[in-house]
């Protein structure tokens, strides 16, 4: 008799209601977010249109594909091989940029040069950038600074992912 009028908690369905207000909340809390940086910006850019001398700037909107914000010194992008003056490649094919590289990207293969000054010379020079992590442990690793990633070429958006596979003929050029 006791049993009818007995209200079981079902404890899932508690847990259930628990994690959809939590979810509420969090969605709340990005909105107010959102709207804070923007009645800030909002205001920060009234301001300066008068002339009204701020602190900071609000944030600015830069239209990518024509303008370009220039990048930072530092900044690594696409490999490149440095040439001597006569045209053939600085590298001496030591193998220390294929060994620093963490996401083995890098194979190099030797060949003798005739040239009794220069011992070895890469004869194949591969760098899969689907791999890279563009780390720059290459860059570092190199004693003969033969390899650089200062191109500032950032756009590495292929069709086929051959493209991106650069030998030395590419590293060069």
């Amino acid at each position: 008799m006791f049993d009818q009028y007995c209200y079981y908690w079902d404890y899932n369905e508690f847990y259930k209601m628990i994690k959809q207000i939590g979810y509420f909340v969090e969605i709340v809390k990005g909105s107010l977010i959102t709207a804070r940086h923007f009645w800030v910006n909002l205001s920060l850019h009234i301001l300066n249109l008068f002339h009204i001398k701020t602190k900071r700037k609000g944030a600015v909107t830069i239209q990518y594909p024509e303008v370009r914000q220039p990048l930072a010194y530092r900044h690594r992008s696409m490999h490149r091989l440095m040439k001597h003056t006569d045209g053939k490649p600085r590298c001496v094919a030591c193998m220390l940029c294929a060994t620093a590289c963490p996401s083995e990207c890098i194979y190099v293969e030797a060949a003798e040069d005739p040239d009794l000054e220069i011992q070895k010379y890469p004869s194949k020079f591969i760098i899969d950038l689907t791999r890279c992590c563009f780390c720059g442990f290459c860059v570092e690793a190199c004693p003969e600074d033969a390899i650089r990633m200062d191109t500032d070429e950032i756009e590495l958006a292929r069709y086929d992912k051959e493209e991106l596979v650069f030998d030395l003929d590419k590293l060069l050029g």
